[in-house]
């Protein structure tokens, strides 16, 4: 056994290893611990050489020094305390722990009984007590290289209302990528390859919204499926990039792993490119009382989940995946923001998107808006620049919090996706007016506080759902390849087939599919509030039907780029969306900051008229017409006489003609195509075609 130094005292902070002085520093919080153990292991984390009783509790940290050695450490922990499950502990020192602050992760996790604190089998369940080691099968942290503060000479920061969200996958983007080479696909160095860049340039977006990168594990269900959690939602480690998503020769190696990541953010960065993560920070891979004992569980579980009062041997799942972090524990509350000002300042990350986010500001009565972690968050200097995007919504009571999010905060409307699809399939009774307050940032919803409309994320698809190919050509889910029987997913999702499940080769059927598609594409990427595109909807990417394809890591998932370069839809539709962002990008009005006002308007207020086809103004009996759905908007700039743009809409199955005011006007874009360009009179009749949104300017 090689030789140790003996441990000295040490500083209570930070927490987690930091290599500092000549050796690492060790600090791991507990508020309900006796006592932590540090073990340390040889290289390949197999051979435990020495434990160490860290010193504390000093303010509920245990902490220690050992000097001597550095950056390549592999440790675990050890909690000794109570296994009172009644009272909410769970104290097993027999399962070795990984460190929740751990920036390095070595080993391969597989599901095996000795993870659990209990004995599986048990005729007590999760109260039994399992006293098997585990250490040996168990993820381990190695001691990262002291840390580096990311530059910030290169890194762009884009006014709320310049942002085009694009949801993107690191691995499906790229795994099919023809122009980005063999060895980096389904990479973060593919995601930053010129190729990948040149799509994201050629196509206007301003700020990739990636799905989650943190160190993730599968679940049990699906590794005995042999599937994977592709998407990512199960995060364990919060300051590691997953070693899945880096380039295979660096896939083996942490240091390697987050070095790719940091290159991938500054190539973007180079490109004028922001980056969002999307994170998760509502429950982890421990489950419920019949899961494993991993990290949080077996430090400190009172402290970090939330626990079913009167019976704290059980958890409150207010996510659906079994537990939820105690995000309002003061303890838990520095984790996360220690968690995300990493992320900020070693990774240069421009901001995140918050999954399940009410569970963030979750107090003992419910969701509070003014919960103390978002006072916390957005006082931080760190991060007081970064994009904060809330997903509004969690799985539990009260868990519907769309507009109710604080100050500089975005969140997911999906108000506007429900409206946008309901409006152009002709589906779920969805009127003018419904349709015409989403279009212009849902103010019903946001306007309140110093809220403004770029608080709305827009978008008719995400990851989780249709993508927009599938919801033009499936009436229902086809989720079979999940091994559920098709019952998971989102059931009664808007969506419209025209006559024919899935593909189809009828020339009616594909011509209404792509004026649909079109004009829902016109729809979010013009209307005010900030537009969200998911990644493959511009080359027209479908799954199949799957609605749920978290663990499809496969081309059921992964862009298609071959079919879409062989395809005459796709790359219309590509050129269509560069068109309509390069329009957005230059006409102010279409990412007008603040909110429009009825005419006249005030002194310096832009303003919004809206009129029937007829040309008349819009009356209050016009906006509840269950009969009739064609409308336009004109919309004027502050200090202006006549209006600059005006919107055109008909969702109809038919063309109808539109008597236009204040003209002359010029046709700027016909999402059918249809149109012939040139000018139009006031008081002149204009045939707008079926299924179609035009825009028209000011000659």
């Amino acid at each position: 056994m090689p030789h140790l130094p003996e441990l000295q005292a040490g500083w209570h902070e930070p927490l987690g290893a930091l290599a500092r002085d000549g050796g690492v520093n060790f600090a791991v919080a507990s508020d309900h611990a006796s006592a932590i153990e540090l073990c340390v292991f040889d290289a390949e984390g197999q051979r435990e050489l020495r434990r160490y009783a860290l010193q504390g509790p000093h303010d509920g940290v245990f902490h220690g020094f050992l000097p001597g050695v550095g950056p390549g450490l592999v440790y675990g922990l050890r909690a000794h305390g109570p296994y009172a499950p009644e009272q909410g502990h769970r104290f097993n020192p027999h399962k070795l722990l990984l460190d929740p602050y751990a920036r390095e992760i070595v080993g391969h996790f597989g599901w095996r009984a000795e993870h659990h604190g209990y004995e599986l089998g048990h005729p007590d369940g999760p109260r039994s007590f399992d006293s098997r080691d585990n250490a040996t099968q168990a993820l381990k942290a190695r001691v990262a290289p002291p840390p580096v503060p990311h530059t910030r000479l290169h890194r762009p920061r884009r006014a709320p209302q310049d942002v085009v969200l694009y949801e993107v996958h690191v691995k499906g983007f790229s795994q099919q990528h023809p122009g980005v080479p063999a060895a980096l696909r389904g990479s973060y160095a593919g995601l930053a390859h010129p190729a990948a860049i040149a799509h994201f340039k050629r196509l206007g977006v301003t700020t990739l919204s990636l799905l989650p990168v943190h160190y993730c594990i599968d679940e049990p269900h699906l590794a005995e499926r042999r599937l994977r959690n592709y998407w990512g939602y199960n995060t364990l480690g919060f300051f590691c990039p997953d070693p899945r998503l880096a380039s295979a020769a660096h896939r083996d190696d942490p240091t390697a792993v987050a070095a790719e990541f940091r290159a991938m953010v500054d190539a973007l960065h180079e490109a004028g490119l922001e980056v969002v993560l999307d994170v998760v920070y509502n429950h982890t891979p421990e489950g419920n009382e019949f899961g494993p004992t991993l990290s949080f569980r077996g430090l400190d579980n009172k402290t970090w989940y939330r626990l079913v009062s009167g019976d704290w041997s059980r958890y409150e799942n207010l996510t659906g995946c079994g537990n939820t972090v105690h995000c309002s524990a003061p303890r838990v509350a520095q984790f996360v923001l220690d968690s995300l000002r990493f992320w900020v300042a070693e990774m240069g990350v421009d901001g995140f998107r918050f999954d399940l986010a009410p569970v963030l500001g979750r107090a003992s009565h419910g969701f509070d808006p003014n919960a103390a972690f978002f006072t916390a968050l957005r006082q931080d200097p760190v991060l007081a620049g970064v994009h904060l995007i809330a997903e509004p919504w969690d799985a539990a009571y009260d868990g519907y919090q769309v507009g109710r999010f604080p100050g500089r905060f975005l969140e997911w409307n999906d108000k506007f996706r429900d409206a946008a699809r309901g409006y152009w399939l002709q589906s779920g009774g969805v009127g003018r007016g419904e349709f015409a307050r989403r279009f212009m940032a849902s103010s019903d919803v946001f306007h309140h506080g110093q809220r403004q409309p770029a608080a709305s994320v827009n978008f008719v698809s995400v990851h989780d759902g249709f993508t927009l190919a599938d919801l033009t050509s499936y009436s229902t889910k086809h989720n079979h390849a999940n091994g559920e029987d098709n019952r998971d997913g989102r059931d009664g999702e808007l969506c419209a087939n025209f006559g024919a499940e899935g593909p189809t080769d009828d020339p009616a059927i594909r011509d209404t599919r792509r004026r649909v598609r079109r004009a829902l594409l016109v729809t979010l990427l013009l209307a005010q509030g900030t537009p969200m595109l998911c990644a493959g909807d511009e080359i027209v990417n479908s799954q199949g039907g799957n609605n749920n394809a978290y663990c499809q890591d496969n081309p059921t998932t992964w862009l298609d780029w071959a079919g879409a370069a062989a395809d005459d839809e796709a790359r219309d539709t590509e050129a269509w969306v560069a068109e309509l962002l390069a329009l957005r990008a230059a006409e102010p009005l279409l990412r007008h900051p603040r909110w429009f006002a009825p005419p006249p308007g005030g002194q310096g207020d832009a303003c919004i008229a809206w009129y029937a086809p007829s040309g008349h103004e819009m009356q209050p009996h016009d906006w509840h017409d269950a009969g009739q759905h064609a409308f336009c908007a004109q919309l004027r700039a502050a200090g202006a006489d006549e209006p600059r743009l005006m919107l055109v809409f008909n969702p109809e199955p038919q063309s109808l003609p539109f008597t236009l005011c204040h003209g002359p006007w010029q046709l700027r874009l016909d999402s059918s195509g249809e149109s012939q360009p040139g000018p139009i009179l006031a008081g002149q009749p204009l045939n707008v075609p079926a299924r179609s949104l035009l825009l028209l300017c000011k000659p």
